[in-house]
């Protein structure tokens, strides 16, 4: 059975001791994050290709039905830079429609993952591949806001590949506008030092108010969100389901579900972050489907889904904050929305670059490249796949490549040495009436010590080792498996097949020391009954009694 408090959102416990002063706690840390959002949320949407008006309803929409279902009670949903790219090559293949689906997709993929109790799974993705995408997912926005960052009069398509992007921006570089880099480079420049100098006002929306009205302010020749946009609504849209085309579900699930598992690890990683910030423990499984519905809810509306560090520093007590959070957007929508049509697309790329380096991790990536060889090649083979080939490829191989270090360092320490009349230091395992530091081995016995998890990785070397001394005049084998902790089904089916040539050549294979896990798969499996329950030993001492037995031979009749 699985326990219900496991699904029980956040809010719910948060409400049983709810006063007014942590409402009051709420609403002051709601608003702050509300106004933080703004920006990124129209500057995500654009980076995308859709609207600003989408990203404001992602976050109205995701980020109060994340912090409702949430659980957490700090975490912050709405649009972040690591679906940038993916979101850009769905809807450049299959458009809008089939951008919602594939959102909606990504939903259901998600509340799969809670009610499968993947929660703790998903947050063991290797950090080299975490990271080898982030900073590959930061070079790729980066590099889609050039044009917006100097200007660029570009009369063709802008081609979707990296290196194709980059000589078209060479080509149009003649065109720059120049006020337009200076509102980039302004509004980088006025982010960093109000982050630097007033930590506590919302640095990015400083820089974005502040270079639009230097904008406004001077006339100043540059594209805005009106002029690429035209008027934003300022009330919600009705939900709808998206149309669906049924051809394209098949394509759109591997996108889908790359989104769903980059949803999966950065709110896990947020949740754990706001944990260590609190000292408070979040439901992994409930986060993952307050983030499935929020992905769902979000594209009924017509939306597509790094702030909760602000939240708790705001000083939020419970999930009401978020919802404050997604109510305030909602407000400044209705109240502003024909104000923010003068914002200038530079400006909004200058937050970006902000937004770009952060991501970007640069120190943490040249630590990585400094330690470990092949966690290094990981780093770097994610980070290029990202920024050269996709996203989804780079996660996929990745993941693969981590797994398979991690199951080669796995091998490595799996070892198989023969036991020669000697017991080792520190022996735990003997019945204490040995004194003698010595094993007595009897003749044709042959004694194996199995160290190391015995999974696919580790059993060439078990058969290198091992199957020589059935070559020999060797009446039983034993294997000592005291230091094995995990044995997988792989590892059982050479077991039994050297149970089969032990018995071929006239010899008697047990085992002895086999801890829980491997003990548990010996009884599940036909090798059990193969091996046979006798030969199955608890200790050394009792299976070399055993092959005494063996070698000797049933016990003479007397008369």
């Amino acid at each position: 059975t699985i326990p219900a408090a496991m699904f029980k959102p956040a809010l719910l416990s948060s409400l049983k001791t709810y006063t007014k002063q942590t409402f009051l706690a709420d609403l002051f840390a709601g608003l702050t994050v509300g106004v933080v959002a703004i920006p990124l949320a129209m500057a995500f949407a654009i980076a995308c290709g859709l609207s600003p008006t989408q990203g404001l309803i992602t976050a109205i929409v995701a980020g109060f039905l994340i912090s409702l279902f949430s659980g957490s009670k700090y975490q912050i949903g709405g649009p972040t830079g690591a679906f940038v790219i993916i979101i850009m090559g769905v809807l450049e293949q299959y458009h809008a429609s089939g951008l919602l689906v594939c959102t909606l997709m990504a939903g259901l993929f998600l509340i799969i993952f809670g009610f499968c109790r993947m929660g703790a799974l998903i947050r063991f993705i290797p950090f080299p591949v975490t990271t080898g995408f982030t900073s590959g997912i930061a070079v790729v926005i980066f590099s889609t806001q050039i044009k917006d960052i100097f200007g660029l009069t570009i009369t063709e398509k802008i081609p979707g590949e990296f290196i194709e992007k980059w000589a078209c921006y060479f080509h149009y570089f003649h065109t720059i506008n120049w006020a337009a880099l200076g509102l980039a480079a302004g509004t980088v420049i006025i982010t960093l030092l109000s982050r630097r100098f007033w930590p506590r006002i919302p640095a990015m929306l400083v820089g974005m108010l502040g270079m639009t009205a230097v904008s406004v302010a001077f006339s100043l020749p540059v594209t805005t969100i009106g002029q690429a946009f035209g008027s934003l609504p300022n009330t919600l849209p009705l939900p709808s389901l998206p149309s669906i085309d049924w051809s394209t579900l098949g394509a759109l699930t591997a996108p889908a579900f790359t989104i769903a598992l980059l949803a999966a690890i950065e709110s896990l990683l947020s949740a754990s972050v706001a944990d260590g910030m609190t000292g408070g423990r979040h439901k992994p499984n409930m986060e993952l489907i307050a983030q499935g519905i929020g992905n769902i809810g979000s594209a009924l509306f017509g939306g597509a889904i790094a702030r909760t560090a602000t939240n708790i520093k705001a000083g939020a007590k419970s999930p009401v904050s978020g919802m404050i959070h997604a109510l305030t957007l909602l407000a400044i929508l209705m109240a502003f929305a024909h104000y923010a049509q003068q914002i200038p697309l530079a400006v909004l790329a200058g937050i970006l670059t902000v937004v770009c380096y952060n991501m970007s991790e640069i120190h943490t990536f040249s630590r990585l490249l400094k330690g470990p060889r092949q966690d290094a090649a990981v780093l770097v083979i994610t980070f290029l796949l990202t920024v050269f080939v996709d996203l989804v490829v780079a996660v996929e191989v990745g993941v693969v490549l981590a797994a398979l270090l991690f199951m080669g360092r796995m091998a490595q320490i799996s070892d198989v040495s023969a036991i020669k009349n000697e017991l080792l230091e520190n022996d735990e395992e003997d019945d204490g009436n040995r004194s003698a530091a010595k094993l007595d081995i009897p003749e044709g016995v042959e004694v194996f010590d199995v160290k190391g998890p015995f999974f696919f990785g580790a059993v060439e070397q078990f058969k290198d080792q091992v199957l020589e001394t059935l070559e020999h005049d060797t009446k039983v084998v034993i294997l000592r498996m005291r230091l094995v902790p995990a044995l997988d089904a792989t590892g059982l089916n050479v077991l039994s097949d050297f149970c089969h040539q032990c018995r071929e050549h006239g010899s008697t294979l047990l085992v002895c020391g086999v801890q829980p896990q491997p003990l548990d798969v010996i009884r599940h499996a036909p090798f059990y009954r193969e091996l046979k329950r006798y030969n199955i030993c608890e200790n050394i001492d009792a299976a070399l009694n055993r092959a005494r037995k063996i070698i000797n031979g049933p016990a003479p009749k007397h008369l």
